[in-house]
């Protein structure tokens, strides 16, 4: 039987962070047996908004893959490859452009968000307007039916299968198929400083390759309750981001919620409960950081497998654009 395809992938604009393994990376650790699974180093769309530092983009090209290998993924059960090197997504991008207006890009929640939050107003890259339909070639090109993604990308899915059925409606006939959202049950952890979202470039963010010293003193300053001065005070687990990182790593769920009673009763300090979870993430990290050292000292088996994996998922997306540009009864040479 053949498996289920999946594809996910990461922007190479930094190291990942534990926000990136709670929401995503082991999901796909699972994935692995179970489907056929191709991982995006996305440095294309990375430079929707870097383009004044393309240096950045392709050093973390590097960075990343080291993250992917030492958190477990194994590229001979998961394709590794590298965007820019899979000429069929852009040029699918181009074609699915024919097919979305300006307006309804620039309606998609999740493009209204981004753009906002990066101040971008009028001026905004076209690229970046343009990601809904360079995300619908990344997917349907690997003939995907699961994505991950957090909740807030959710619209971009809803929009790669208003492309899809638009194509297949052109062409009269079923080439792509549409995608199915799988959105992680311990939803987006927040920045360290009680933020919506956690985030390399904000600061707020605990990398995965993150030393000792840097992880506790990351929980130190990790926002809880302003209400709960004194430990006798009853304090507020809700918007608490030292238990939403507990809700997310703590595999000790009894414990944990004898913990919330605890806190929200009074009696318990925020000392105690970061220093369980300092304990928690220093064995989380430790070995994650361990291999990425040793990965590290091995370059060259790296590219490899970024080369490797790239190789591979190129007759993929080869294949769709020419069943696409085919079925689309298109002029071909």
């Amino acid at each position: 039987m053949t498996r289920p395809v999946i594809l996910t992938g990461d922007r190479t604009t930094g190291p990942l962070h534990i926000g990136h393994f709670a929401g995503s990376l082991r999901n796909r650790l699972r994935f692995q047996d179970s489907h056929e699974q191709f991982l995006l180093l996305a440095d294309t769309q990375a430079l929707t908004d870097n383009a004044h530092d393309p240096g950045k983009v392709r050093r973390n090209v590097i960075e990343v893959a080291l993250d992917y290998l030492a958190t477990g993924i194994d590229p001979e059960r998961t394709t590794i490859c590298l965007q820019s090197g899979l000429p069929a997504l852009a040029e699918l991008s181009m074609l699915y452009l024919n097919f979305v207006t300006v307006s309804r890009l620039e309606r998609n929640p999740t493009i209204k968000d981004e753009i906002r939050a990066r101040g971008f107003g009028r001026d905004i890259p076209a690229g970046f307007l343009c990601y809904p339909a360079a995300q619908a070639a990344d997917i349907t090109a690997f003939k995907a039916t699961v994505v991950p993604v957090g909740e807030d990308q959710a619209p971009l899915i809803e929009q790669t299968n208003e492309i899809v059925r638009r194509i297949n409606a052109t062409a009269g006939k079923t080439i792509l198929l549409e995608a199915q959202a799988i959105i992680p049950k311990a939803g987006r952890l927040p920045g360290i400083d009680g933020k919506a979202k956690m985030s390399k470039s904000a600061g707020n963010a605990i990398a995965l390759s993150a030393p000792p010293e840097v992880i506790s003193a990351a929980v130190k300053a990790m926002f809880t309750d302003p209400n709960h001065l004194r430990i006798e005070d009853p304090g507020q687990v809700e918007g608490n981001v030292v238990f939403a990182f507990l809700d997310a790593f703590d595999e000790d769920l009894v414990t944990l919620e004898e913990l919330k009673a605890q806190y929200r009763r009074g009696g318990l300090g925020d000392g105690k409960i970061k220093r369980r979870l300092d304990e928690i993430l220093q064995a989380l990290i430790g070995p994650i950081r361990t291999r990425r050292t040793e990965l590290a000292k091995d370059l060259p088996y790296v590219l490899d497998v970024i080369r490797s994996g790239t190789e591979r998922a190129r007759s993929h997306t080869e294949t769709t654009k020419h069943e696409v540009v085919e079925g689309l009864g298109l002029f071909v040479l």
